[in-house]
């Protein structure tokens, strides 16, 4: 075991409901093993600004049940160059900082990276409400916005259905469908339209019309950011090609807020307890992912090259660059991901009747 005698944590990029949860359990569990834990305010940016505050068990009480992030966010250009790294990794020698745990998304994970490359021994846990991180079946925060969604989108059935109305419906996501493809089909949506599979606008329109003529008078279309202005623009489509009155609506960052769910309170909690096992083990550069049942480490190399693969970043040439064994098992990862996104959306497409 690494002869760790303090560590940092941080939570960097958007805010997502269960990180304090993360950093309950990191605290709870490195003082269990005799490890001290230092609490980086408003992450990178905070460890260039010297942000830092020794963090007790006492901190940490009654914030598993708070969104947010008691610790703050916030972006941080100057992290991008070479001397701000350096600031920040002498402010962490400061204060006797041996090894650091980063929660947040692909941005987060590079600064993770960035810190383990020049001696601080960093590793990351997945917090993003767009559950975007392909290499882990979950990240931090996904379940509480997809059921924020759901509660919305049955206050928003309850007046379309007074007023036989349609609302189509805007969720976060970035350029995931993740929120949109779950939540729609929990919500009983008309129709769910997300980035990754094309979207049959006609058959939308003809399902609409077909159950407005057998008497329905709600609907709810879902449709991911990732879209543009398209939410939009269907709404004004689906009025004029069904004469239901239809209304647009976009959710926005009611949906990075709220109570975590149990869900993201326990998988945060395991997160966070592995990261501090494997930061002690002497692991660094690495991602705490959620497979099948399992907490796992990848590399963060090995999850961001899955991650640019399955989103279409990676060139031919950066692919063909790859070890044979190495892309064959990336490209199985990405077409598995694939697979299980378009399962869901066959039922979708089933039970949108």
């Amino acid at each position: 075991m690494a002869n760790f005698r303090r560590i940092g944590v941080l939570t960097s990029g958007g805010d997502a409901p269960g990180m304090n949860a993360v950093v309950r359990a990191v605290v709870r569990t490195a003082l269990d093993k005799g490890v001290e834990v230092v609490g980086i305010y408003n992450g990178y940016q905070g460890m260039i600004d010297d942000d830092m505050k020794l963090l007790t068990s006492k901190d940490v009480s009654h914030i598993i049940n708070r969104g947010g992030t008691f610790l703050y966010s916030a972006r941080c250009d100057e992290f991008r160059y070479e001397e701000g790294m350096q600031k920040a990794i002498a402010n962490c020698k400061k204060h006797n900082i041996d090894g650091v745990i980063a929660i947040g998304g692909d941005g987060t994970f590079r600064g993770a990276t960035d810190l383990s490359n020049r001696g601080l021994p960093t590793i990351g846990i997945p917090g993003s409400i767009d559950n975007d991180v392909t290499a882990s079946d979950y990240c931090i925060g996904f379940d509480t916005a997809m059921n924020t969604v759901v509660e919305m989108c049955d206050r928003l059935r309850d007046t379309c259905e007074s007023h036989a109305r349609c609302n189509v419906v805007e969720v976060m996501g970035r350029t995931a469908g993740h929120i949109a493809l779950r939540a729609g089909i929990a919500s009983d949506a008309s129709a769910i339209c997300i980035n990754e599979i094309p979207f049959d606008e006609a058959a939308c329109i003809r399902s609409i019309k077909e159950e407005r003529d057998n008497g329905k008078r709600s609907f709810i279309v879902v449709v991911a950011e990732g879209n543009g202005d398209y939410a939009e623009q269907l709404t004004k489509r689906i009025e004029e090609q069904t004469g239901v009155e239809s209304r647009f609506v976009r959710l926005g960052h009611v949906q990075r807020g709220g109570i975590p769910t149990l869900e993201d309170r326990f998988i945060a909690t395991q997160m966070g307890s592995y990261a501090v096992e494997c930061l002690l083990e002497g692991k660094s550069n690495v991602v705490i992912c959620k497979n099948g049942n399992a907490i796992v480490d990848y590399d963060i190399n090995y999850a961001q090259t899955i991650d640019r693969m399955y989103k279409g970043k990676l060139s031919d040439e950066d692919i063909a660059a790859l070890e044979p064994s190495v892309r064959a098992e990336m490209q199985a990862f990405c077409q598995m991901r694939k697979d299980q996104l378009h399962a869901l959306y066959q039922i979708a497409l089933e039970v949108a009747k």
